[in-house]
């Protein structure tokens, strides 16, 4: 008999934790009586909107980015992304004394372009629905000799994005469910082995915009299932297929991926900012509006989710949760 062995483990998980300790945020844990009577269950928020770099993907990013050598981190770094994971490689590589090249859709959002430049990347843009960011990013990786790292699709990231669910169970305790978004996977991937691995019978409920369906489609397939790249507000989950490695834990751990509309993301940011007092960005906002709506279906008595981040600017915040228009 073989086994085959998984890309991340709850001990690559604790691993990140103590790499991470005094760099990255321990990020607060919210409760709301308002929210515990409409979900009806007892809802423990991580708040990763708090993060460094208003972001979960920080961790992934400096966990990645510290293991590299001496000499990769000589030449810098590239990678790919809509925002937050730009900006997340971007002060990794700051804090490191390297630079960083960010192949980035010429739609991001302008306050997450900002941002990334801010933090002092070179900024490459292309057009999301007819590049291949991937092959721009590894050409010019070529060119330069940078070391990529990817924004999903690699065992550091996906270990450093798991920390933020062991820090919600080393806070809130034991969890009947866990709710985080699915955009590549990273998180989900991260978290599901943190929580599995300490709470076998938690059940893992990945949450994606309803335009945005790759990863539902996967598991029900048992194989990535390619999609047009959607037109979501959720630009952080606005992918095409999962990641490879990505899907090969989520097929093993989760349990149920639930779909919401981009008007129930703008419900349930309104809800942060009116009942919370805090802004989340519209990907962050999907496992929230997947409460809100009761789409998670019934709950166990204890509830776990991840708010992964609040990149937004005001006035497209406005817009959004203002007027409804995108």
């Amino acid at each position: 008999m073989t086994t085959t062995t998984p890309p991340v483990t709850l001990d690559d998980v604790r691993d990140a934790a103590a790499r991470l300790r005094g760099v990255a945020h321990r990020t607060p844990v919210l409760r709301s009586r308002t929210l515990d009577a409409l979900a009806g269950a007892e809802i423990h928020l991580k708040c990763e909107n708090f993060q460094r770099v208003g972001a979960f993907k920080f961790r992934g990013a400096y966990n990645a980015a510290s293991r590299l050598t001496p000499d990769q981190l000589s030449r810098g770094i590239a990678a790919y992304s809509s925002g937050n994971h730009a900006q997340a490689v971007a002060l990794a590589a700051r804090e490191l004394g390297t630079t960083a090249v960010i192949v980035m859709p010429e739609d991001a959002p302008p306050s997450k372009r900002a941002a990334t430049a801010g933090y002092g990347a070179e900024i490459v843009t292309y057009d999301r629905y007819t590049g291949d960011r991937v092959a721009i990013a590894e050409a010019l990786a070529a060119e330069r000799g940078l070391a990529v790292i990817p924004p999903y699709e690699h065992p550091h990231i996906m270990a450093g994005q798991g920390t933020a669910a062991l820090e919600l169970i080393e806070e809130a305790g034991e969890l009947g469910a866990l709710l985080t978004p699915v955009g590549g996977g990273g998180l989900m991937a991260g978290s599901a082995t943190v929580a599995k691995g300490l709470h076998p019978a938690i059940r893992m409920i990945g949450v994606e915009p309803e335009a945005g369906d790759d990863t539902k489609r996967s598991l029900e397939a048992g194989r990535r299932i390619s999609i047009p790249v959607p037109h979501t507000i959720a630009d952080g989950q606005a992918l095409h297929t999962p990641g490879e490695l990505t899907f090969s834990v989520n097929r093993r751990l989760v349990d149920d991926i639930v779909l919401v509309t981009d008007d129930e993301i703008r419900d349930a940011m309104r809800f942060a900012f009116e009942r919370l007092k805090i802004v989340i960005e519209p990907s962050g906002a999907t496992p929230l509006a997947a409460l809100l709506t009761g789409r998670a279906g019934a709950l166990p008595r204890r509830v776990g989710v991840i708010l992964s981040g609040g990149n937004i600017d005001a006035e497209r915040f406005a817009r959004l949760c203002g007027t409804g228009t995108r």
